[in-house]
């Protein structure tokens, strides 16, 4: 009787593990592919995932990174949507024109990145911004908000209540000063101490330095190996103070258009401050904010809590 229930029992855990194989009932998300799209004879690369039939959202990234800063968010996203995440023009796999020649503006990014997403037929979707991604996302959205079926902010500044007077002093003056002693400053920003210790490890304490994976800043530093390569991010320093006098022409354009918004900020950012977060709520009193125990790179840290909320946000509002 003995040797019967145990027989039972191993015919009713295979029956189950054969269930689930003849049920195909296995999580696992598409496949990420690599590629390359050519604009105006220069080459973007992004980074793809998911059916095109979907809902499309678009990954703007910020510096020093690139679109490697979602390689673990695309899978958690891609099951449901489809899911681009192009390098900026300078970054990453992208072209790196010369700057000599090409004045890197973000103004110029933007132009790029909207022609990237033409070229591949994507017409509506929804826009995620961190950092950099801001600037960049709301130039294209400027040009026509219609496009946009929602906004994920996180970490990305569009009011001057996000940065401490310091901060807006040294955009303002890196714009007007050119003289080498701030040259110098702004390329040793760009350098290896900088990115890992004043980028990545910035607002991180010692409990928690070890979510933050090396991988992300070792793949940030292979683009910024020439002074080619560094030279550019200066000029987008140089070029930044640009965001903040199109501060207020962004926070109307979102008060006029009320869209569809989820904040997810990591509160512990100290570059990007929680009050940046906070401040949407004026124009958009409707947004969705979630102050995460995450700082400037949340997207790093809380991975899996960002994809949740963007995953029920939009199932919320019937994007899917």
């Amino acid at each position: 009787m003995k040797h019967l229930i145990i027989i039972s029992i191993l015919s009713l855990s295979l029956f189950r593990c054969n269930s689930i194989k003849e049920d195909n009932n296995f999580f696992l998300p598409p496949a990420t592919t690599y590629n390359y799209a050519e604009i105006d004879s220069v080459k973007l690369f992004y980074r793809a995932a998911g059916d095109k039939k979907n809902p499309v959202i678009v990954l703007l990234h910020g510096y020093p990174s690139s679109s490697h800063s979602y390689r673990n968010l695309i899978p958690m996203l891609s099951t449901h949507y489809y899911v681009i995440a192009p390098d900026n023009l300078g970054s990453g796999y992208s072209a790196h024109l010369d700057p000599k020649t090409t004045k890197y503006t973000f103004d110029l990014l933007a132009n790029y990145t909207q022609k990237l997403l033409e070229t591949l037929h994507i017409e509506n979707y929804v826009m995620y911004m961190q950092d950099f991604g801001a600037p960049i996302g709301y130039r294209m959205m400027m040009e026509n908000p219609n496009r946009i079926d929602a906004l994920i902010v996180q970490n990305a500044n569009a009011y001057l209540d996000g940065l401490t007077e310091k901060r807006q002093h040294f955009f303002r003056t890196v714009q007007s000063d050119t003289s080498k002693t701030q040259y110098d400053f702004l390329y040793s920003l760009t350098g290896k101490d900088a990115v890992i210790n004043k980028q990545y490890l910035f607002d991180l304490d010692e409990t928690n330095m070890n979510i933050q994976s090396p991988d992300a800043w070792t793949h940030d530093l292979a683009f910024l190996n020439s002074k080619k390569d560094r030279d550019i991010q200066v000029q987008l320093f140089q070029d930044y103070n640009t965001n903040l006098l199109s501060y207020p022409q962004w926070q109307n354009m979102l008060n006029k258009n009320q869209p569809k918004t989820l904040i997810v900020w990591g509160k512990k950012d100290l570059k990007f401050n929680a009050n940046g977060a906070e401040a949407y709520l004026k124009d958009l009193p409707n947004a969705e904010l979630h102050l995460l125990d995450a700082g400037h790179f949340a997207a790093e840290e809380k991975t899996r809590e960002i994809a949740e909320l963007i995953l029920k946000f939009l199932d919320k509002h019937d994007i899917k």
